[in-house]
């Protein structure tokens, strides 16, 4: 075998520094982003926010980023921006006298003009305002705990018992399992356990520490003896005791046999049930919400009937390059603090050139949906057509990684409301005349006929399948029950209801 120098010819993609960062950015949610513009700004002395304040007063050298969607990278401009200190401004020392009287005090010569006892009372009541903490479901039933008269012993079992509440209010540990934890320790009979948790279950919120459904409703109903509706509350009480399962079913014919009640007394039995809460630990501390900031908003132009689709100013704070700090950079110098402001201002820039490049490139993709998808924003759901991420990277050349990186934790507001730019993709299934209609669609249709369905006689998946053929689409019955599912809508035998 005899070595040998070759040359070969090759191309090789290399991710450099700035295209990694225009990546980075372009998946980047709303929220995500500002945080990013954020950490830029405290790590790059370059790069600071655009006072709109400063922009009104006189013009100054910045590179400013619009967010109105037709923003170029060439329409970056730099202007002259001259600051000057006010000549009127004197320190505070300076209005110190040099000879103070002995009994005087500092209020006396000086007048606290930062704030008084007003405004600091104004804001301490607005940061009380502010704290919205609301207690968990265990802190809420230990404040109880400590306003109700018990033994040392009954305390100790009640920790116990709220310990193994859950924050629906339900108990997840059996109730021996907990006496034979306190038995050693405590020596207590299960009979002062259990009386123990039925003192917890009166505490706020009425049925909390229940071991099952019926326990957690019965103790509820429990609570409206003694009103105008004892009879139906009794009814209700005999249902879900004894027929909790036929209840559920909806399987009314057969209740009615087994109750021997009337249609009437069912139907008032079953309203009060409606009434109660299945998981009433799940109102003290609900989760948090968390908002949507739309990135395009799309508006319908009234004169011509266009659509008009623009980004949102608000998702993304406008930066521009620091000129105080650009203005000291010098090219024939080579020191450290020179090389290090040089390399800031080059990442400023190529920071401001990735977001002009993620605006735009949204501002593309949205503006190909909203051409593509403009029936459905005209007439709605059903009107939705079929796309795939193959379409919009082929309108816009890009590759559909590119489009997927795009459409993640977008969203636009529209006058049908806010979606996500995923939303609007969807699979399609061919119809009778050759056609496509989009899965979107079809849940939609699926949705209206449920609803307007009779509640007496509702419709199963197999006529649901037929109705849709009537229509020219052609769907199996299993992709009905799918979609009913993702929908959340029960089957027929559970959607049955008495008129």
């Amino acid at each position: 075998m005899k070595l040998s120098l070759q040359l070969k010819l090759g191309q090789q993609l290399t991710m450099t520094p700035q295209l990694q960062q225009a990546i980075k950015l372009l998946q980047l949610s709303t929220l995500d982003l500002q945080q990013e513009i954020h950490e830029a700004i405290e790590s790059n002395p370059m790069l600071e926010f655009t006072e709109e304040s400063a922009e009104e007063e006189a013009p100054h050298e910045e590179t400013d980023i619009s967010l109105s969607g037709e923003a170029e990278s060439d329409e970056i401009s730099t202007n002259l921006q001259k600051k000057s200190l006010d000549e009127e401004d004197i320190t505070w020392q300076e209005k110190i006298p040099t000879d103070l009287e002995v009994d005087s005090h500092w209020d006396d010569i000086y007048q606290n003009t930062s704030v008084n006892k007003h405004s600091q009372d104004a804001e301490l009541s607005d940061y009380e305002a502010k704290d919205t903490t609301t207690d968990s479901l265990k802190d809420h039933l230990l404040w109880q705990l400590n306003l109700t008269p018990m033994s040392e012993k009954d305390v100790s079992i009640a920790y116990a018992i709220i310990d193994a509440i859950d924050a629906n209010g339900a108990l997840t540990i059996e109730i021996e399992t907990i006496h034979s934890d306190l038995q050693a320790e405590l020596d207590v009979e299960l009979d002062e356990v259990i009386a123990v948790l039925h003192r917890i279950q009166q505490f706020d919120p009425i049925g909390v520490g229940y071991r099952d459904l019926a326990e957690c409703l019965l103790i509820q109903l429990n609570q409206l003896d003694g009103t105008e509706q004892m009879i139906t509350v009794g009814n209700a009480k005999s249902i879900i005791k004894e027929h909790m399962k036929l209840l559920a079913t909806h399987d009314y014919a057969q209740l009615m046999r087994r109750t021997r009640l009337t249609e009437q007394e069912i139907r008032e039995a079953e309203a009060v049930i409606k009434t109660l809460d299945p998981r009433p630990g799940s109102n003290i501390a609900p989760p948090s919400t968390a908002y949507v900031v739309p990135d395009v908003v799309v508006t319908k132009d009234a004169n011509s009937g266009q659509w008009k689709v623009e980004l949102n100013p608000d998702t993304t704070p406008k930066i521009r390059i620091n000129d105080s700090y650009a203005s000291l950079v010098k090219r024939a110098d080579s020191s450290e603090e020179n090389n290090y402001l040089r390399n800031n201002l080059q990442e400023a820039r190529w920071f401001i050139k990735s977001l002009l490049s993620r605006n735009e490139t949204l501002m593309k993709v949205a503006t190909r949906i909203v051409e593509h998808q403009r029936e459905f924003l005209d007439e709605g759901e059903e009107a939705m057509k079929p796309l795939v991420l193959h379409d919009i990277a082929e309108a816009v050349s890009m590759h559909e990684s590119t489009i997927s990186r795009v459409t993640t934790q977008k969203y636009m507001h529209t006058p049908r409301g806010i979606f996500e730019l995923k939303y609007f993709f969807s699979s399609h299934v061919s119809t009778r005349d050759g056609g496509e209609c989009s899965s979107t669609a079809i849940r939609a249709i699926i949705r209206r006929i449920i609803a307007e369905e009779n509640s007496c006689k509702p419709l199963s998946d197999n006529k649901i399948t037929q109705v849709l053929e009537e229509k020219g689409i052609n769907v199996a019955r299993r992709t009905i029950a799918k979609y009913r599912e993702s929908l959340s809508i029960p089957p027929s035998n559970e959607r049955k209801r008495l008129i």
